[in-house]
Order: structure tokens, then C-alpha cells, then sequence
């Protein structure tokens, strides 16, 4: 059974930083465009992060300039840096992974991000 296990959640205070981890069993990454999404209380799900097979990234102009998406294909884990935490980057934090060819898609379950004094 395909899993992507996210990791590196927390609370953390307004400016700081954390660094979510993606780890991907069953599945070689390589071959799979990956990228976060988040949803917060009462919102709906929203695109963070996004970094093809070529590691292309793309991101939401809420975090440019503060997260960065990377992938490691020899470890089969994708990363998320956040710097500069705000509040209202509070939500749960989703990892996907996308098949280049068939678009088959998977999903973690979800790690906890709360930014607060």
C-alpha cells in the first residue's frame, strides 16, 4: 500500500521556522510531481508548494519568499522549509504526489502547523 507520511509539525511562535517532511513508501518519487497543500479550520484546501519530477517549483504567493519545496529522490522524502511563520499559516499540511503519466494521486495524512504566541 502506497503511503506518504508527513513529519515536522508543531507549535511554533509568530517568525519562526519549521521544516515539514514528506516520506514516500511504495512509490519512487522520481517519476511523480509532489508539492503541499494546507487547510485551515473553515477554509477550504489550498496549494502551498508545488516541485515537479525536475524540480521545477511553484509557489502560493502567501509563502514566496518564506517556504521553500525541495526533494530528495534518493531518500523518496519531500520537504517543506517555513521561515518568517505567521499566524495565519496555521492549518493542517498535506503532502501529494502526482504520477507524471497516468495522474494517478496520493495523499498523507496530514501533519499540524500552529503559529502562536
Amino acid at each position: 500500500q502506497v503511503q506518504l507520511v508527513e513529519s515536522g509539525g508543531g507549535l511554533v511562535q509568530p517568525g519562526g521556522s519549521l521544516k515539514l517532511s514528506c516520506a514516500a513508501s511504495r512509490i519512487t518519487i522520481s517519476i511523480y510531481n509532489m508539492g503541499w497543500y494546507r487547510q485551515a479550520p473553515g477554509k477550504q484546501r489550498e496549494l502551498v508548494a508545488t516541485i515537479s519530477y525536475a524540480s521545477i517549483t511553484n509557489y502560493a504567493d502567501s509563502v514566496k519568499g518564506r517556504f521553500t519545496i525541495s526533494r530528495d529522490n534518493a531518500k523518496n522524502t519531500v520537504y517543506l522549509q517555513m521561515n518568517s511563520l505567521k499566524p495565519e499559516d496555521t492549518a493542517v499540511y498535506y503532502c501529494y504526489a502526482v504520477h507524471l503519466s497516468t495522474r494517478t494521486e496520493y495523499w498523507g495524512q496530514g501533519t499540524q502547523v500552529t503559529v502562536s504566541s
